[in-house]
């Protein structure tokens, strides 16, 4: 079995060609999508990992980019604190079983795509304390978590998503490590853990968390009891910690932010793989209260999925489209509204971490864009702001991750093949 395994993943791998994966992508609030494909294995290739040396992410004129931190261990998602001090969560968490072949492979392939650092398991403090940009405090502000990820903050209240619980800290301005251990607020579903990346935003008020909870399988392998309070995402209660559904059908809402202004909860989701190198479309939505997104029965609103049986066309009548697409496969795990203070063509709208993918033969992603916004709403192509996380030559120096935006106006990039965070900044 091992052979076997061994020859059709080089199989796999000699098969994929090279090529501009941007060409096939749609991007946008209607994007035109081609028919499902089905086959024994879908496409599978990663970009190889190479090191930075001297080289820096790009981005545009008028703009310069700083490693602001290094020798992390594998930096996830970022807190700018009201002190203008960055939280980093660090950690890789997971533990589903693989069911077929097909899994084994991917695992192995997916892996040599990831940084070979372990997962911290903390969270890291870093202090730029006379402004100047360099950031001469890196300290370890909490450790011994499982697996942390998002991250939210309100009136004292430091909020951690770990892998299996929603856990808070007392934070006072200026503090430099917690004083003590976490409160639990709530546990979260862990059981498999096949999506296991918990996302977090907090209403402008403080008084409800919102954590994003991704499936335990692609498209229900598993069974859809291993899928009770997954592919959603949760309103948490600030204070007693009781939950509820606030919207579902989302396979794995990977990061989520509240718009500045009306306070309009949105996401970025990952959607399902097997059905091509241009399906499913990963998105950029609003996330209505009370709405159903159509995982795992319909994609795009109202297509259905026909590997999934038994079927509920009531769910795919329900099914409601995402805002704007991203393009499939692009692996969006950052998202963060831009303020005025950016600048120019990034004043208004979001900034979103493509991870990029492992699962179609030309790769898309690795790279920060950025998504204009008019009236509230996405309008327009999406405007590449970082890239060369993924080289002409085929390597990658890094992964995108979370991003988030400093209120000064400067974007921050965790990087977790790098285990480097970088700062953007506009040119004065």
């Amino acid at each position: 079995m091992k052979h076997a395994l061994s020859a059709l993943s080089m199989a796999l791998l000699l098969s994929a060609c090279g090529g501009d994966g941007e060409k096939t992508q749609a991007h946008g609030p209607d994007p035109k999508l081609p028919a499902p494909e089905r086959g024994l294995l879908p496409s599978m290739k990663i970009a190889q990992p190479a090191a930075w040396g001297e080289q820096k992410p790009q981005v545009p004129q008028g703009y310069r980019v700083s490693a602001i931190a290094t020798d992390l261990k594998i930096p996830r998602q970022i807190l700018v604190l009201p002190n203008g001090d960055i939280l980093v969560a660090e950690g890789r968490g997971g533990n589903a079983a693989k069911l077929k072949p097909k899994d084994v492979i991917a695992s192995q392939i997916k892996a040599k795509g990831n940084t070979q650092v372990k997962g911290g398991n903390r969270l890291t403090l870093l202090r730029d304390a006379d402004g100047d940009g360099r950031y001469e405090l890196q300290t370890v502000f909490a450790e011994h978590l499982n697996a942390p990820y998002g991250l939210a903050y309100a009136d004292g209240k430091l909020y951690v998503a770990n892998q299996d619980a929603l856990v808070r800290f007392d934070y006072q301005d200026g503090q430099t490590q917690a004083g003590g251990p976490p409160t639990k607020v709530t546990d979260l579903p862990a059981e498999i853990n096949h999506h296991w990346t918990k996302s977090l935003a907090i209403s402008p008020d403080g008084r409800y968390l919102y954590v994003g909870i991704g499936s335990n399988s692609n498209i229900t392998e598993r069974g859809m009891e291993a899928e009770v309070d997954r592919a959603m995402v949760w309103q948490v209660d600030a204070a007693s910690g009781a939950h509820r559904p606030y919207a579902t059908g989302l396979r794995n809402p990977t990061a989520l932010a509240i718009q500045p202004g009306d306070g309009q909860l949105w996401a970025v989701v990952n959607e399902r793989d097997e059905l091509g190198p241009d399906l499913v479309p990963d998105y950029l939505t609003s996330v209505r209260e009370g709405a159903f997104y159509g995982w795992p029965y319909s994609y795009w609103g109202q297509n259905v999925d026909e590997r999934v049986r038994p079927q509920n066309l009531d769910k795919v009548k329900a099914a409601i489209k995402p805002d704007y697409s991203l393009g499939s496969h692009v692996a969006a795990l950052g998202v963060a509204f831009s303020n005025p203070a950016m600048g120019g063509t990034f004043a208004d709208g979001v900034f979103v971490g493509e991870h990029g993918s492992w699962n179609r033969p030309n790769p898309v992603g690795y790279k920060v864009i950025f998504v204009p916004f008019r009236d509230g709403k996405p309008a327009g192509e999406p405007v590449d702001f970082a890239t060369g996380f993924l080289g002409e030559d085929g390597k990658t120096r890094g992964r995108p991750v979370g991003v988030t935006v400093d209120p000064k106006g400067a974007l921050i990039i965790a990087d977790d093949l790098a285990n480097t965070v970088w700062r953007v900044t506009r040119n004065q």
